[in-house]
C-alpha cells in the first residue's frame, strides 16, 4: 500500500510503498476513504511538536472495516467509520470515568499499538510509527477497534474524517464546558478548522455573542457563514478593546484554538468579570503564558485546558453525527479542497498560506 512518510523533521513527506501487517487482538484494518489535512501535522513535521520518525501521519481519519482481529465486538467487515485520534483501553481510570480523551495506557506509548509494537515497514524493512495508533495519510491503517465509531450512509467520508479530529475538538471544546447558554458571549481567537467549530458550537447553544478573531479579513469573512456574530482583524485593530467595546466589559468565553502565548494573553485580557479562558489548540513544547495574578484573582477569571473536546471523543463524535444528519450542523462547508494522495504537500502549503477552512486527502 501506499502512504505519506515523514522520515526527517522539516523536510516534505515521501509517498512510499509499505507493507502492513494484519490485524492482531483488539484491531482491525481500515481502507481508508479521506483524511483531513491538519494544522497538528504541520507542527509535527516542522518540529513544533516532537514526534519520532519515519512516521505516517494524519489523525483525522475516515474508512471502511476490511479485516477484524480476534476480540473484536464493535464494528464488522464494511462498516463505514470515523476514527478517534486517541484511542480508549477501557481500562484505566480516565476511561472508566468517561474521560476517554485521557486514556493513560494510549499516551504511555501513543504512537505504537497497545501492545507496544508497529505495524508497518517500507522497502528496507524499517519499522514506520503511526501517529496516534492511526496514520491516515495511507491507503489503509492498523487501529484499536476502540477508536472506532460506525457512520451512517448520509454521512460523506469527507465529513466522517472531520469528524475524527476537527469537529469534536472545537465542538466539544465549547458544548462540553459547564453553563455556556444563550446569554453567553463568546470569542474565538482564530478560525481555522477548529476555531470555526468553537464558533459553531457557540452557534447551537444560541450565544448571544460570537465574536471571531483572526488576522485574515478572508477567514473573518467565511466566519460569519458559521454563526460568528461580530468579526476583529487583529492585525488592523485591537482585539481586547474591541472586545471590550462589542461586549461592554469583556465575554464569559474566550478561547485560543491555535495555541499561542500572544494569543493567550489577549484570550486573559479579553475576558469579563469571572469569565473563563480556554486553551484548544497545541502550542509548540516548552511554550508557557504570563498572567496578570492580580486580574486573575480580582475579577475572579479561570484558564481551563480543553482537550479533544473536553470529554469523551466517542460521545461527543455521536452528538455531531446527529447533529449532521438532522441538518443542523454544517461539515461539508468546512471543506475547502480536495486533494490526492499524491499531492499532500501541496495541501500542507494551503495551511502555510492561511486558506479558508480544511484540505481533505481523499483516496
Amino acid at each position: 500500500m501506499k502512504a505519506a512518510v515523514l522520515y526527517e523533521i522539516g523536510k516534505s513527506l515521501e509517498i512510499k510503498d509499505l507493507s502492513i501487517d494484519d490485524p492482531k487482538e483488539g484491531e482491525v484494518l481500515i481502507r481508508m476513504e479521506a483524511a483531513g489535512v491538519c494544522a497538528s501535522d504541520h507542527h509535527v513535521i516542522h518540529g513544533q511538536i516532537p514526534y519520532p520518525t519515519p512516521i505516517v501521519l494524519g489523525h483525522e481519519s475516515a474508512g471502511v472495516v476490511e479485516k477484524v482481529g480476534k476480540n473484536v465486538h464493535n464494528v464488522k467487515l464494511g462498516d463505514r467509520c470515523t476514527m478517534s485520534f486517541v484511542s480508549s483501553c477501557g481500562s484505566c481510570k480516565y476511561c472508566i470515568s468517561g474521560l476517554g480523551n485521557h486514556c493513560t495506557r494510549h499516551f504511555q506509548d501513543t504512537h505504537r499499538q497497545f501492545d507496544g509494537t508497529l505495524r508497518l515497514k517500507d522497502s528496507d524493512d524499517q519499522e514506520i510509527y503511526q501517529m496516534h495508533k492511526l496514520g491516515g495519510f495511507s491507503e489503509k491503517q492498523i487501529v484499536p477497534a476502540s477508536s472506532l465509531l460506525i457512520i451512517p450512509e448520509e454521512v460523506p467520508m469527507t465529513v466522517a474524517a472531520l469528524i475524527g479530529c476537527c469537529v469534536t475538538t472545537g465542538f466539544g471544546g465549547i458544548v462540553n464546558l459547564d453553563e455556556v447558554n444563550s446569554e453567553s458571549t463568546v470569542a474565538v481567537f482564530g478560525c481555522g478548522g477548529v476555531g470555526l467549530n468553537i464558533i459553531q458550537g457557540a452557534k447551537t447553544l444560541n450565544s448571544k455573542k460570537i465574536i471571531a478573531v483572526d488576522i485574515h479579513d478572508h477567514k473573518l469573512e467565511f466566519a460569519y457563514k458559521f454563526g460568528a456574530t461580530d468579526v476583529i482583524n487583529a492585525r488592523a485593530e485591537d482585539s481586547v478593546e474591541k472586545i471590550m467595546e462589542i461586549t461592554g466589559g469583556g465575554v464569559d468565553y474566550a478561547f485560543d484554538s491555535f495555541g499561542s502565548p500572544l494569543i493567550m494573553d489577549q484570550v486573559f485580557k479579553s475576558l469579563g468579570k469571572r469569565g473563563t479562558g480556554v486553551l484548544v489548540g497545541i502550542a509548540p513544547t516548552d511554550t508557557n503564558m504570563n498572567l496578570d495574578m492580580v486580574d486573575f484573582v480580582r475579577n475572579e477569571k479561570k484558564i481551563v485546558g480543553s482537550y479533544y473536546g473536553y470529554g469523551s471523543p466517542i460521545d461527543t463524535m455521536r452528538k455531531i453525527v446527529d447533529l449532521y444528519v438532522s441538518g443542523k450542523l454544517d461539515i461539508e462547508g468546512l471543506i475547502r479542497e480536495t486533494f490526492s494522495l499524491e499531492q499532500i504537500n501541496e495541501a500542507f502549503e494551503d495551511i502555510e498560506k492561511g486558506e479558508d477552512g480544511r484540505g481533505v486527502i481523499v483516496f
